[in-house]
Order: structure tokens, then C-alpha cells, then sequence
């Protein structure tokens, strides 16, 4: 390991919403979490947690089992990696405010977004899933808490009447349901520190957050994930927290997950240069204020949005953007100590394309993820919208109307048939490979995503050319016999 890095804890955020690994994957990839320089997790459950009693309606139906949970902690605990179980508390509450029987505790009824803070249920139901997740965690130094994106708040019938009171606004309301869930933790968890999401803070002046108690009780994650992270922006925002009582706090970068809803490929070299601003960062803030980082890897942006870039796809950005932040930078150097972890023969981190075989856990899923992403579409679309014989004699007009040259057929239908043939050998392939990783509705998730729609394509336009295909025409009669019946009547 390197003294070079200004951050001590480096810890990787699996975001378990809607693609949560298997625990045997789990078990193959701390070890290689660990030797690229992660020496914690940040592990968002959502839905996969096991909650029991009445909040057993939170659980998932691939949720892990308590055996589980003990499990990955014996892993990560095994491969040095410390872990912060995450639980959200005020924002992205979709996991729970969609259940009719929780719906009364939207803070706008309509939208399952965020808790209405001015509700005693609902602090009560947040303190009951902290006190459920902590209790599986014994020993946790730090518990995130969330409280990010907290859309709506004040939209709610209850805080336009409490806002029309002269003193109050959003930020007092933010601060007091930040500071009644951190001090339930506090409370009930003396020796686990909250973390939260820095956002919702950034805009309440200084005073107002010194005033409030919050600094005493939390400490703030700043997250930013552009690779145009304005670098004296953020060491103002820290000098700003600090003087507002914050002695400690951490970074958030990103290495998947943040450029697109349903980015399918990380884009390394804009992963990688948002991990090097944040070193320039905690080089030019004050020494020490930073406890570390953590490089998030979201999987949906948020509950109902479809997945974005799978763990093992996401490998190769994962290492190069630990390596440099353990080696303060990304040189030559680096980049071979990256290619001999992952067995990548070499890497291009401007190409996504670059990367060879490699052998890391789940190589095989990031060389099929990226066949489909570059290639199945576009071979698709070649046939459908470039194909001369296609666009020229079986157009969607012709399709509707079941109207076809016959010699078309043996152009179109040959070719159509090989592609789907070969594409849905891979997508076999890849079904295969993603289940030894991922629970089933996972895997049927992305594939109907990114796989399927092309493949009803090649099947709907042999289905159209089978439908237009013209009968055979009727088989020729039989050519008369000089015995047969037209010489009947002639006599010797």
C-alpha cells in the first residue's frame, strides 16, 4: 500500500437496489476490492435488507436472509474492509412510501419520494429500520443515514401550514428531521457516528447550521461526481462546514452509475478524472478534515428507474479510479499495477472498448455486456433500416400489407435468421454468465432491457416475411399417356 494518499478510508459503495450479488460473487470480489486499495464498504440495502416484524413489507423477494448479512460482513471483516450499512431516512423513500399501508407518511401524498417530517410515525418507522440494520451490524463505528434529494420538501399540506409561521422554512425543517434521526442514533447507538449526504446543506447559511445542532451530531459526505468538479468550489464548501461546526467529513466520487439512467458501459476516463479532482481537493483543503472517500457505483437512481451499469462491468473503472486515489494519481506505472490485478492484458482508460479479456471475477459478463452494447443494436439496425432489400422491398408498408417478391425471401430471410441465431447464442450465454451473479429478476430485468427488444425485431420481421411469403403454385398435371383415356375410343 502507498502513504500517498490523502485519504485514509477508501471505502467502495455497493448499492444494492434492483441488482444486489450473490454472496459467493461477493466472496470473490472483497479480496479484489481489497488488494486495489478499499479498505471499507458503504453498503446501501434498500430493499435486500432483511427486515422483520412490521417491516417485514419493506423486504425484496431476492432480500438477503439474516445468515446472509452475518455472512458478508465475516467476508468484508475477512479482507480488512470496514462496513457502513446505509439506511435513507428522509429522501428516496421509494422503497417504503410505496406500500399503500406507509403511503400516509408521504410528505406529498401523491409522490413516494420523501417523508413528511412533521409526522411522530414517521420518525418512529425511520428509528425502527435504523435500530433493525444496526442491530445485524454490531460494532459499526458509522451508520449513513441519507437524507439526500429530499424533493418536495415543504410541498406537503402539513408544512405549508407549519411554513406560514414567520420564523420557519425548508432549511429549519430539513435540519430539525436530520438532527431527530441523528439523535435517535446517537441515543439508542452511542458508540455509531451518522454520516448524510451533504447536499441538502449546502444552500442554509453558516450560522443557521451551527445553530442547529446538526454539526454535533453528523458528518457530512460532500458527492460530486462530474469530471468538471469545480475543485475551489468544494475546499470553500469545506471551510464553510468547518466553521460551521463540522470537525470531520468525507468525499463521495463516483465510478459507475452518474453519467445516465441506463448507461450500460462506465466511461473510465470520466470516472477517472472526477477521482483525480478530488484529490486535488484534499490537497488544497485544510489537512485532515477529510476522513475519506467513498466512491459510489450506483446501480438505479432511484427505485424505480431501470439499472444502470452492473458491478462486474464496472470493475476495470472501479480499480483504476482506487489506484489512483491510493497512489495519488494515474500514472504508467499505476495503469500496469491495474492490468496485472485485473489480468488485462492492456487498457485504454479513454476506450471503453480497450479492455481484453481479463480475469477478474465476472470478466466474462463485462466482455458480453460490451458485445451487446456496441454491436447488437447497430447489427440490428443494419438489417432493418440500411438493408437495401429491406428498405426497398419490405418496408413497413409492404409488411402491413403482407406483400413481398418472392426472389426477396432468399435475400432477406438467410441473413435475418444468422443474426438472430448468433445473437440469441449470446444473450444464452450472457443469461448464464449474470446468474451466477445475480438473482433471476435481475437478470430478466437487463435482458429485457438491453437484449430482448432487438431480438423481437429479427423475430418480428421473419415472422412478417413468413406471413407475406406467397403460397407454393399448384403442381402441374400430369402429362396425358398415349394409352390412357384420350385414345379410348379408337379402334385397332
Amino acid at each position: 500500500m502507498s502513504d500517498s494518499s490523502p485519504f485514509k478510508m477508501r471505502f467502495v459503495h455497493l448499492d444494492l437496489k434492483g441488482a444486489p450479488p450473490k454472496v459467493s460473487y461477493l466472496s470473490e470480489v472483497f479480496p479484489l476490492f481489497s488488494a486495489l486499495g478499499a479498505n471499507g464498504l458503504l453498503i446501501e440495502y434498500e430493499d435486500t435488507f432483511p427486515y422483520d416484524g412490521p417491516l417485514r413489507l419493506l423486504r425484496a423477494p431476492h432480500a438477503y436472509s439474516p445468515s446472509e448479512v452475518t455472512e458478508i460482513l465475516r467476508l468484508a471483516a475477512a479482507h480488512e474492509l470496514e462496513v457502513v450499512p446505509l439506511v435513507q431516512t428522509f429522501g428516496h423513500m421509494e422503497f417504503v412510501l410505496k406500500h399503500r399501508a406507509l403511503a400516509h407518511l408521504r410528505e406529498v401524498a401523491l409522490f413516494p419520494n420523501t417523508l413528511n417530517p412533521h409526522k411522530a410515525e414517521a420518525l418512529a418507522l425511520v428509528g425502527a429500520m435504523v435500530d433493525q440494520v444496526l442491530e445485524l451490524h454490531p460494532g459499526a463505528r458509522w451508520l449513513h443515514i441519507g437524507c439526500d434529494e429530499v424533493y418536495y420538501l415543504g410541498e406537503g399540506e402539513a408544512s405549508r401550514q407549519w411554513l406560514q409561521q414567520e420564523q420557519n422554512t425548508t432549511a429549519t425543517l430539513c435540519l430539525s428531521h436530520v438532527k431527530a434521526v441523528a439523535s435517535h442514533v446517537r441515543t439508542r447507538h452511542p458508540a455509531t457516528t451518522p454520516l448524510v449526504w451533504d447536499d441538502m446543506l449546502r444552500d442554509i447559511p453558516e450560522d443557521q447550521l451551527s445553530a442547529s445542532g446538526v454539526p454535533q451530531l453528523v458528518e457530512p459526505v460532500l458527492w460530486d461526481y462530474g469530471a468538471d468538479l469545480n475543485v475551489q468550489g468544494k475546499v470553500l464548501l469545506m471551510e464553510k462546514y468547518r466553521k460551521s461546526g463540522f470537525p470531520r467529513m468525507w468525499a463521495a466520487s463516483a465510478f459507475k452509475g452518474a453519467t445516465g439512467p441506463s448507461q450500460a458501459l462506465p466511461p473510465v476516463e470520466y470516472h477517472l478524472q472526477n477521482n483525480l479532482r478530488w484529490l486535488q481537493v484534499a490537497a488544497q483543503g485544510q489537512k485532515d478534515t477529510l476522513q475519506g472517500i467513498v466512491l459510489t457505483g450506483w446501480q438505479r437512481y432511484d427505485h424505480f428507474a431501470v439499472l444502470c451499469e452492473l458491478l462486474p462491468v464496472a470493475i476495470p473503472s472501479l480499480a483504476v479510479c482506487l489506484q489512483s486515489l491510493l497512489h495519488g494519481g494515474f500514472s504508467e506505472d499505476v495503469q500496469a499495477q491495474v492490468q496485472n490485478l485485473l489480468g488485462i492484458p492492456t487498457m485504454e482508460v479513454a476506450d471503453v472498448t480497450s479492455e481484453g479479456v481479463g480475469s477478474f471475477p465476472g470478466s466474462d459478463i463485462l466482455a458480453l455486456v460490451t458485445h451487446v452494447s456496441l454491436d447488437l443494436r447497430s447489427s440490428v439496425d443494419e438489417v432493418l433500416r440500411r438493408d437495401r432489400y429491406v428498405t426497398g422491398w419490405f418496408s413497413h408498408y409492404h409488411r402491413r400489407r403482407k406483400l413481398v417478391h418472392p426472389v426477396m425471401i432468399q435475400h432477406i430471410q438467410p441473413q435475418a435468421l444468422s443474426l438472430l441465431g448468433r445473437w440469441s447464442a449470446l444473450a444464452h450465454e450472457l443469461a448464464a454468465a449474470l446468474r451466477r451473479v445475480f438473482p433471476e429478476g435481475a437478470v430478466e430485468e437487463w435482458l429485457q432491457e438491453n437484449v430482448h427488444p432487438s431480438l423481437k425485431q429479427l423475430q418480428a420481421l421473419l415472422q412478417d416475411l413468413q406471413a407475406a411469403s406467397p403460397p407454393p403454385p399448384p403442381a402441374s398435371p400430369p402429362p396425358a399417356s398415349p394409352n390412357g383415356p384420350a385414345n379410348a375410343d379408337q379402334g385397332p
